[in-house]
């Protein structure tokens, strides 16, 4: 039997979330929407202390170097294109691998970590700095991301029910799921209009995005089970780690930069046409 969460711990998880959100959200906006160097600057930050949380969680004996490393490739954006970072990206990956004094397993754990913890607010930058509209690509990705958070997050405690993964995060409930793919979907509708684009379309997209991204907090959390941890640390209270908060639209910038590379003629069809 397990003991039920008393109201006043909820309330106050609550209040955490809500003021952390309210720094975290214009901030991100702002980086997003200025884009070049200061969102280069700020994915590299947001690396670096994913590297941190990264090496944190597996208990690596090489903290700074992991922060280094995972830094490196958005700060390479300042100097070099894209092609470059991903270069970097490999190569801080393979070092992170070589360099790492413990057992194989935990060397490959290093260097997958990188790749992750990394990649994820590389391809970000990426996004936002594509052959279209990155500036509105990466505002409504982000916007979708955080509406399917919020409806996951409400509905879920709102309705409970069954959890969508027992094994992996029990906390997190069918109902979740559903509010969360509702409120993306609705935000899916939004972008439509406001980019004069197909309805269906961006239905059908705020729908992906929103299982990507649950799919990829259901990837960390499984992670953090493996390791045996709650929060990859206590930056952000109420939400956790950095990469608590990131690992869902990290996962929807990657998914966005491939298909948007594979498929050529989407970003037109939802209007995201680069502008001339």
């Amino acid at each position: 039997m397990v003991a039920s969460v008393p109201s006043s711990y909820k309330t106050r998880e609550l209040a955490l979330r809500v003021v952390s959100a309210l720094i975290l959200i214009p901030f991100a906006l702002f980086v997003v929407s200025t884009g070049g160097a200061v969102l280069a600057l700020a994915c590299a930050i947001f690396g670096g202390v994913m590297g941190y949380e990264w090496a944190r969680m597996t208990a690596s004996p090489v903290t700074p170097l992991m922060s280094f490393f995972c830094a490196l490739p958005s700060l390479s954006m300042l100097f070099w294109p894209e092609q470059v970072a991903v270069i970097v990206l490999g190569s801080c990956a393979a070092l992170t691998l070589m360099l790492h004094p413990a057992r194989l397993p935990d060397r490959v754990a290093g260097g997958l970590g990188v790749i992750y913890a990394a990649g994820l607010p590389l391809y970000m930058f990426l996004l936002r700095d594509g052959d279209w509209n990155g500036q509105a690509a990466a505002l409504i990705i982000m916007g979708t991301v955080w509406a399917s958070d919020s409806g996951a997050y409400f509905a879920g405690r709102g309705f409970g029910g069954p959890p969508l993964s027992p094994k992996d995060s029990p906390s997190k409930t069918w109902s979740g799921a559903i509010g969360a793919v509702v409120c993306s979907a609705l935000c899916g509708l939004i972008a439509a209009g406001l980019l004069d684009a197909s309805r269906w379309s961006w239905l059908l997209a705020g729908i992906g995005i929103s299982v990507v991204a649950q799919w990829g907090d259901l990837f960390e959390s499984s992670l953090k089970r493996r390791f045996g941890i709650k929060d990859t640390s206590g930056f952000l209270p109420g939400h956790g780690g950095v990469m608590d908060r990131v690992d869902g639209l990290g996962m929807a910038c990657v998914l966005a930069v491939a298909v948007f590379l594979v498929f050529g003629t989407l970003p037109e069809m939802l209007g995201l046409e680069a502008r001339r």
